[in-house]
């Protein structure tokens, strides 16, 4: 009997969320994402110090020898993403997934230059648009930015989405890709009342459900994949979905359990269900996400993380540098 990793790769395009380039290896995910939290985790591997040490080189020679070890570590930090995501790309056949300053959110003119940037760097060391996904957070300015890069060709994969209003205004956009957090959704759920959920119940698999059919029964070609999973049962309901991210220890499990997986998500059943459309602009969007607690307060909290994994990261390069005593 196969594993349950093979059968989910028959019903859904499995993706390996890490920045672990090892871990990619084993596993053969088609495609890969990361965030902040794991290319700073990946950065202090000793495995991986090289590309670290090969970022801060070369920032070194491009600002000059009078430039201080912060200014060192500042020009590294922004090519350090890239640089994981090349080696990724040596490894998987579809697509990385890169970052946005999560410190830029809420600002689309900048996130705009952010994501530019990161695609110029992939395009100066040979790779194409269509294997690069600019990551950027699923707040409104943020979805903005995606909607005008995905009209320059920049395909754009939303994250930290909690709500649906988060996920229609992405569709309305034309995103090419949105993750909502299944596993923090739990997490809040979980705190917020007190009671355990499991499978169909869990209150992730429920709002990643109700996207996906709500995607489907309107036509949109925007793709949903789950993220930020906390149990194969979740992978479990989710089978299906357009694309699945998973960390190692979950694709383990996976490979190392037998048994019969079903398919749960179905698009064929869309055209059928009762699902009312909900037209998107940014007062609908700001009144609905006022009034979903569980998004706003996971947005804030997302967005928090990533930049105190961006910050900390900073401080490891500027420690680095240091440590290294980089020559001009």
């Amino acid at each position: 009997m196969a594993n349950l990793l093979d059968q989910l790769k028959s019903f859904t395009t499995v993706v390996s969320d890490t920045g672990d380039i090892n871990a990619i290896k084993q596993y053969k995910p088609t495609d890969a994402t990361t965030n902040p939290s794991l290319i700073a985790a990946a950065a202090q591997m000793p495995e991986y110090q090289q590309i670290v040490d090969d970022c801060l080189k070369t920032a070194r020679e491009e600002v000059g020898a009078a430039a201080s070890d912060e200014q060192v570590a500042a020009a590294a930090f922004k090519t350090l993403a890239v640089a994981f995501g090349r080696k990724i790309l040596e490894i998987v056949p579809g697509r990385v997934s890169t970052e946005v300053d999560a410190r830029l959110s809420f600002d689309t003119d900048k996130s705009l230059e952010a994501a530019r940037d990161i695609i110029k760097q992939y395009n100066a060391a040979g790779i194409s648009n269509d294997r690069v996904l600019i990551k950027l957070a699923s707040t409104w300015e943020g979805i903005k930015a995606a909607e005008i890069l995905e009209k320059e060709g920049i395909h754009c994969n939303l994250t930290l989405l909690f709500g649906l209003h988060q996920a229609i205004a992405c569709a309305e956009a034309k995103v090419t890709l949105i993750s909502p957090f299944v596993g923090r959704i739990l997490d809040w759920y979980k705190k917020d009342t007190g009671k355990d959920y499991e499978g169909a119940e869990d209150p992730g698999v429920q709002s990643v459900t109700q996207i996906f059919y709500y995607y489907k029964k309107f036509g949109y070609k925007t793709q949903v994949m789950g993220a930020s999973f906390r149990n194969t049962g979740e992978i479990k309901e989710l089978a299906g979905c357009d694309l699945l991210t998973i960390a190692p220890k979950l694709l383990s499990e996976l490979q190392t359990t037998e048994g019969t997986l079903e398919l749960k998500l179905d698009k064929s059943k869309a055209a059928a269900l009762d699902i009312q459309k909900i037209p998107m602009d940014k007062a609908t969007f700001d009144d609905m996400h006022a009034k979903d607690k569980m998004a706003k307060d996971k947005l804030q909290e997302g967005i928090d993380g990533f930049s105190k994994a961006l910050e900390d990261l900073e401080k490891l390069l500027a420690k680095r540098v240091a440590d290294l005593n980089v020559p001009a």
